[in-house]
Parts: C-alpha cells; sequence; structure tokens
C-alpha cells in the first residue's frame, strides 16, 4: 500500500507539473491560465488529451507538436518530471499526511517562481505572499516536530523568526548596495521569497540557504557573466539561487546547519 500511494504521488506530482508549465508559460504573457485549454504556442492547435500525458507524451511525440512538427520546450517534460520526483521524495518522507500537502504546494510554487524569475526577472507576489502565509500556518502546525527528516519550521515563533530574518537580511543588503552604488542591486521580489522560505524552514535554514544560493549563483552566474560583456552590470535572476537553496535546504537543510553552525563556532 505504501508503495501504491508512492506511485500515486509521483503521479499527482507530474500533472500537477503539467499545470504549472502552464503558469510559467502564461504569467509573463498575462493570460490566463484557465482559458483557453492547452493548445501549441506555435500553430494554436489544441493539445489532444492523449498528448498532454506527462513526459510521456513529450517521448512519444519525439518533442514535436503533433499538428505543425515545431519542437516543443525540453522545460515541460522536466518541469513535470522534477515536480513528480520532488513529491515522491517528500512522500517518503512525511507520508500520507497533511505535511505532504503542505510541502508540495510549497515546492510547486518555487518551481514556478524560479522560471518566472529566469524568464521575466520578477518574482509574482501571488505567489510568494500565499507562501509566507503558508509557512506560517505549517509553523503553528508544528510540522517540523511531526517530520524531522525534512527541515521545517518548529513553531510559529520559528517561522515569524525565519521570514523576519530572511526579509531582513535581503533589506540591509539591498540598502548597503544602494549607499555604497547608489544603484538598486536586487528587488523586493526576493526579499518576499527569502521570507517564504524563512517561514517554512525556520530561522536555523537562512544561513544555508543563502551560502548554497551564493555559491549556486557563483557556478552559474560567473559565466553567464564572462559571456555577456557587461561584467557587474548583468541582471542575474537571485530568486533562481535562492529557490535551489531552499529545495536543497529542505530536505537536507539538518546536516547543513550542523555543518555551517559548527564551522562558524570553530
Amino acid at each position: 500500500m505504501f508503495a501504491l500511494l508512492g506511485f500515486y504521488a509521483f503521479a499527482i506530482g507530474a500533472i500537477v507539473g503539467s499545470f504549472l508549465n502552464v503558469v510559467i508559460h502564461r504569467y509573463p504573457r498575462e493570460e490566463s491560465i484557465v482559458f483557453p485549454g492547452s493548445h501549441c504556442p506555435h500553430c494554436n492547435a489544441p493539445i489532444r488529451w492523449y498528448d498532454n500525458i506527462p513526459v510521456l507524451s513529450f517521448l512519444i511525440l519525439r518533442g514535436r507538436c503533433r499538428g505543425c512538427g515545431e519542437g516543443i520546450a525540453w522545460r515541460y517534460p522536466l518541469v513535470e518530471l522534477a515536480n513528480a520526483l520532488f513529491y515522491l521524495a517528500t512522500f517518503l518522507y512525511t507520508g500520507p499526511t497533511v505535511a505532504f500537502f503542505v510541502v508540495a504546494a510549497i515546492i510547486s510554487m518555487t518551481i514556478v517562481l524560479i522560471y518566472i524569475d529566469a524568464d521575466i526577472q520578477i518574482l509574482p507576489d501571488v505567489i510568494d505572499i500565499p507562501g509566507i502565509a503558508i509557512g506560517l500556518g505549517a509553523g503553528a502546525l508544528g510540522m517540523g516536530l511531526l517530520n524531522p527528516g525534512l527541515m521545517l519550521a518548529d513553531s510559529i515563533i520559528d517561522s515569524l523568526a525565519g521570514a523576519i530574518l530572511g526579509a531582513v537580511i535581503l533589506l540591509t543588503i539591498i540598502g548597503t548596495y544602494w549607499l555604497v552604488r547608489r544603484a538598486e542591486g536586487m528587488g523586493l521580489g526576493d526579499v518576499k521569497m527569502l521570507a517564504m522560505i524563512g517561514a517554512v524552514t525556520g530561522w536555523r535554514a537562512i544561513p544555508g540557504v543563502l551560502l548554497l544560493a551564493a555559491v549556486s549563483g557563483a557556478i552559474i552566474g560567473v559565466p553567464a557573466v564572462l559571456r555577456s560583456g557587461r561584467g557587474m552590470q548583468t541582471a542575474l535572476p537571485f530568486g533562481i539561487f535562492l529557490g535551489i537553496g531552499f529545495l536543497a535546504a529542505l530536505f537536507f537543510g539538518h546536516t547543513l546547519s550542523e555543518w555551517y553552525f559548527s564551522l562558524m563556532l570553530r
């Protein structure tokens, strides 16, 4: 039965991932995420149900639209598969509990934030503000105590402290950068996203999330800066790296926190 429920979690993750692709594609274009139904962005032909099976349809169609033959972006199966795998991983930690649905929702919201930020350098309030509320609710329910394998807030105090600490750290960085360079180095969307992350994980995860964000930003961002030819004027969507840091901290946060604080104490 547990294995069957795990399969269901994977399947639900893939289906939700298909919807996430709709949001990621349509939000930057200010299109409805409900109407019209799924259609090819090249020829506008409606996508039949058997061509809309997550991951499998992409493989069967060999990555091309059945109607016009234009290529389908690899992002679509990758988002579906990633969301499905994260749902399965979450289920293995939480089992069939309320925590599964809470964590799964936050993961899906984070994936959408990552891709939208990569596309248009905006982190929508319609996602991160409800994410803060969900995180505070999870903290109030003590989901960190009930699911010790995941990095979740233990209490409403822990959740509030995480949200405040995340926001204050980035606001301080933004203010300092403005005083030194007289330019905006980071948007308030990043502040709200880190507040959301802090509300979900609690304050102890914030240093680790920022460390992972900085490392992944350096690995991905430095080559992008060099290729652009604009040097430090190159705009990098920091939400991508915050999302990577959060997803890593969610599953490996306790180990990361122990390593980080032991290093600081030394």
